[in-house]
């Protein structure tokens, strides 16, 4: 496997998924996988969480199946494996198994460098998922969002899109994902204003404030106003989304990072950092959990799963609401 594989091959059989931007790698994973199982769809597929890959471990997980299916091994966090576990990847890159995929994923960096070398010398297909830090590259991954999904966008409504929403992926790919659902036609700045900017943020972001802070019966005033002036249900349960997902995103970041750089991390401004510092009183990852679940049976209600769409964001809010007040072993 000396020979470099070509970057569209995606079923070369070592990929190497270089970087730090969490949508990006499992995107580049998710990828590989695709086409494994379209070129066969009994492909097994073993997705190792950080930690996952034991010494010893890979020669059991390549070894040929006896019904002779496509394998792919997907080995996470790379960078933390054992000296052991390296040791084992480095062996298997000089005698690779057929039918076998195996993708490392790594963060690049100083931190194991040398299976990142390794792997790179043995002609590994390698995607980088830097962190895009710069709003022009933002831009440009909204811009490219709306591309794959068929539909197009001024500049204006994308640069729209990353002033209400920041810089955080994962909630920009959903946002354009649910503009292209709800919306016909060109997506211009009206548009995204009228789901995430502007009476938005004076009705559905107030109704997660309320929400994700424990108040339930003040969260269901603003719901009701909200639905009574024409807020877009489908930006209610945004607002409600973005809003526990930055409680568990803070919650889980490394506490002893300086403020600006924990601000770079998140994709936040320093202000958001503040205000979810102290949302975030009372929340456990259960909670999240539970509230991430509500909501997302609130979307799929509001965008036609359900007869009374109102009755289910009603149900979503208390459900946050509690979530918020639920552990006795808080974050």
């Amino acid at each position: 496997m000396a020979r470099k594989s070509a970057p569209d091959d995606l079923l070369a059989p070592l990929t190497l998924v270089v970087g730090q931007e969490e949508l990006l790698l499992d995107r580049a994973v998710a990828q590989v996988v695709a086409a494994a199982r379209a070129a066969d769809p009994d492909t097994d597929v073993r997705d190792l969480a950080p930690g996952g890959l034991q010494p010893g471990a890979l020669a059991e997980l390549t070894t040929p199946s006896l019904f002779a299916e496509r394998k792919v091994i997907v080995v996470r966090a790379a960078q933390d494996l054992a000296a052991d576990s390296v040791k084992d990847i480095k062996a298997y890159l000089d005698a690779p198994a057929e039918e076998v995929i195996v993708v490392l994923v790594h963060a690049g960096g100083v931190k194991g460098k040398g299976l990142l070398d390794a792997a790179r010398k043995a002609g590994a297909r390698e995607v980088a998922c830097a962190k895009l830090t710069k709003a022009g590259e933002r831009i440009t991954f909204i811009r490219g969002e709306f591309k794959t999904l068929g539909r197009s966008a001024s500049p204006e409504a994308c640069q729209a899109l990353l002033d209400a929403l920041g810089g955080d992926l994962r909630e920009l790919a959903a946002a354009a994902s649910q503009l292209c659902s709800d919306v016909e036609g060109t997506i211009d700045e009206r548009v995204v204003a009228r789901y995430y900017s502007g009476r938005a943020e004076a009705t559905g972001f107030e109704v997660a404030d309320f929400a994700v802070t424990g108040r339930a019966a003040d969260a269901l005033e603003r719901l009701r106003w909200a639905l009574a002036v024409g807020q877009p249900p489908t930006g209610i349960t945004y607002a409600l989304a973005a809003g526990v997902r930055s409680i568990g995103r803070l919650a889980t970041a490394d506490r002893s990072m300086r403020p600006g750089d924990l601000a770079r991390e998140l994709g936040m401004p320093p202000w958001k950092i503040d205000r979810v510092r102290q949302q975030m009183r009372g929340w456990t990852g259960d909670g999240v959990a539970t509230a991430l679940t509500a909501i997302a049976q609130a979307d799929a209600a509001v965008k036609g799963g359900a007869d009374d769409a109102a009755y289910a964001l009603e149900r979503a809010v208390v459900t946050v609401a509690r979530a918020a007040r639920s552990g006795s072993r808080p974050y």
